[in-house]
């Protein structure tokens, strides 16, 4: 028999060499997951309010499939589309808290967390598509961005902006032909929660209602609205050509889309993450604006077909209607900004 002694040494030694060989299979599992690129990954989540089938949802896409290959497979986007989230106020307040990283939404409710976005919900602020862009692309279009992440009074929003996406020009679409402001008299329209799309309405004539974009469609069904205002693809991905039947190519506003990001996210990604994500923003910037345009023309096209009549129209009664409302809203700093956009040639 063996001594008591060299049994506890055969047994230690056996329980070494398993803890060498458990050890040793560590080791390797993980140079394994080395060489075939499997690395922790920060996933960062991304909400919007708008359908799967709507170009700026498109555009997210991209950026998310670029950021996973900038990031070689270090970063990704996980994507929540149809106000699965919430409305864009939601998303906004949850983004400021840190709940959720990344929101899309229109630059419109973000003035009631920066004074100076109202800016852009002005009437006929932008002459033309590349008039648009070549503010948005320039010096004044990145001073907003930065400027997202401080309050009027100073102190930190809670959320920092990416970059802008595409979202077009803005259009009266109803249940009744829409030829000049004198048919929008006593009609109800729905608009942003916007203080500065309201008062373009009323001062247009009609009444202005706000509803959340998810319930537009039973609101315009039901009648509690006469109609609404928005671009093309997103009249199209929503349905509401099955109700209204005539759209007017008024082009009152061009409001553009504004992804933003937790600044307590933010915060914690590394130089280098942060730079992967600006880089993916650039280039879903880029194809969004190519997928935009496609899109545009595309809706047009399915609107004709669904029995929608387009009616151009003379944009001068409709820029005289809301001059009040420029010089209403257009005082301090959003005149100097309002009146810089101008000078952009």
């Amino acid at each position: 028999m063996l001594s008591k002694s060299l049994s506890q040494l055969i047994v230690g030694f056996i329980a070494g060499v398993i803890l060498c060989c458990l050890l040793f299979a560590w080791i390797l599992r993980n140079q394994i997951q080395s060489m075939s690129g499997q690395v922790d990954v920060v996933q960062l989540k991304f909400a919007h309010v708008l359908p799967t089938n709507h170009p700026v949802h498109k555009g997210i896409v991209h950026m998310a499939n670029r950021l996973k290959e900038i990031s070689g497979g270090k970063m990704d986007l996980v994507i929540f589309p149809s106000g699965q989230m919430g409305d864009e106020t939601k998303c906004i307040e949850q983004v400021q808290i840190g709940t959720l990283a990344m929101t899309k939404t229109s630059t419109a409710p973000m003035g009631n967390f920066v004074e100076l976005m109202k800016v852009f919900s002005l009437p006929y602020l932008f002459r033309s598509a590349e008039h648009f862009w070549r503010v948005l692309d320039g010096e004044i279009g990145q001073e907003m961005l930065v400027r997202l992440a401080t309050h009027d009074d100073g102190s930190a929003t809670g959320f920092i902006g990416l970059g802008y996406f595409d979202s077009g020009s803005r259009n009266f679409y109803s249940k009744e032909p829409i030829l000049s402001p004198a048919d929008m008299v006593g009609k109800k329209f729905r608009v942003m929660r916007d203080p500065v799309a309201m008062d373009m309405v009323e001062a247009l004539g009609g009444s202005p209602t706000p509803i959340p974009w998810g319930e537009l469609y039973t609101a315009l069904k039901q009648g509690v609205v006469d109609g609404a205002e928005n671009n093309p693809p997103s009249i199209v991905s929503s349905r509401h050509s099955e109700v209204c039947k005539y759209l007017t190519l008024d082009a009152h506003s061009r409001i553009p889309d504004v992804v933003i990001i937790s600044e307590k996210v933010w915060n914690r990604l590394s130089l280098q993450e942060q730079e992967w994500l600006k880089a993916a923003m650039q280039e879903g910037n880029r194809k969004q604006r190519e997928i935009w345009k496609k899109s545009t023309a595309e809706a047009l096209e399915q609107m004709k077909r669904e029995g929608v009549k387009i009616i151009e129209v003379d944009q001068d009664p409709f820029k005289e209607a809301v001059a009040s409302v420029i010089e209403k809203h257009a005082v301090g700093s959003l005149k100097d900004v309002y009146n810089r956009i101008q000078l952009v040639e």
